[in-house]
């Protein structure tokens, strides 16, 4: 979902109880800024992270969270569940229960899969982050059942055909780092994607941990269950 933008005179309506009509008047007297420059036009376009002042009072200041967190195995990422204990339980970071309920997160890790989960309240970052058109890669460290050999190297690197989603993969890197390691490199997410390619070669993944989304790599001091809070640029470099 897209971050709400909205007109500053409505804002500023709702917010102060004025009616809109006498925005005008207060903008014209110099008693409202946004993000610290005096406003002087209604219909200015806002979101939830610009920083409204009027008569010097704060009407609105909401802070852009960005979260690393080391998921272990048998957390669920989801912001609520019934059974299992969630990446948001595991958050013990300094933040409001509203900025905790405003958390979502970038992209999901399953139940027995491990390593680096991102979470935020900016979901035009996080859509950034996620759009195939980003081309964004996901590293994952995979600790087979069997012996690997070059031919997968090949096979990944040519995609594979999923007959139950009629979609053949984008090619993916294997890097064979040991007998039974290795390393892969995607751009795309599908449905236990790495497990079942590994599974054309009747080869069961026994672990499968997360090191990389993008530019942002997995704190290797983080300890697992661990979060903190990192610092972004406007624009992803990949």
């Amino acid at each position: 979902m897209s971050i709400s933008r909205a007109r500053l005179d409505r804002l500023i309506s709702e917010k102060c109880q004025i009616n809109r009509k006498k925005v005008r008047l207060l903008l014209a007297q110099k008693r409202v800024s946004v993000d610290g420059v005096i406003a002087t036009d209604i219909a200015q376009a806002i979101d939830k992270f610009s920083i409204i002042k009027f008569d010097d009072q704060v009407i609105q200041e909401n802070r852009a969270l960005y979260i690393m967190l080391h998921k272990p195995v048998g957390v669920v990422c989801a912001t609520k569940d019934d059974k299992h204990k969630t990446v948001i339980d595991l958050i013990n970071l300094k933040l409001t229960q509203a900025e905790k309920i405003s958390l979502h997160i970038v992209g999901r890790l399953d139940l027995n899969t491990s390593g680096l989960v991102l979470l935020t309240n900016d979901s035009r970052w996080s859509e950034q982050l996620t759009s195939p058109k980003s081309k964004v890669a996901k590293r994952y460290l995979v600790t087979l059942k069997n012996p690997l050999d070059h031919d997968y190297i090949n096979a990944f690197a040519k995609g594979m055909y999923f007959a139950y989603e009629d979609i053949t993969t984008k090619p993916v890197k294997l890097n064979i780092l040991s007998q039974y390691r290795a390393e892969v490199i995607l751009m795309e997410g599908r449905y236990h994607q790495i497990k079942r390619m590994f599974g054309r070669f009747d080869n069961p993944v026994t672990a499968l941990h997360r090191t990389s989304i993008g530019p942002f790599i997995l704190d290797e001091n983080l300890c697992v269950g661990e979060s903190k809070f990192i610092s972004i640029s406007n624009k992803i470099v990949i």
